[in-house]
């Protein structure tokens, strides 16, 4: 059998009944706007993951900055601003 118990009899006439039911323009429609769809969801899944990634090396630069020391001396004024 085919899937499910449903032979390929069955399903060439399903999609008799679903071709005549909708016509095959709105069907070509159809499967254009869904094939888009799914472009553009690997699209932003594939932007999320870099994006994500692109943040924390940001972070970890950041927790590289905040450990290190930068030496100095301060004047007068500079002790006024803290």
């Amino acid at each position: 059998m085919g899937l499910g118990g449903i032979g390929i009899p069955s399903l060439i006439l399903i999609l008799v009944i679903v071709i005549l039911l909708f016509g095959t323009k709105r069907l070509r429609g159809m499967g254009s706007d869904l094939g888009s769809a799914l472009k553009n969801f690997k699209k932003s899944v594939k932007d999320g993951s870099a994006e994500k990634d692109e943040t924390a090396a940001e972070d970890k630069v950041e927790d590289q900055s905040a450990k290190s020391v930068i030496e100095g001396e301060a004047t007068e004024k500079d002790k006024d601003k803290v």
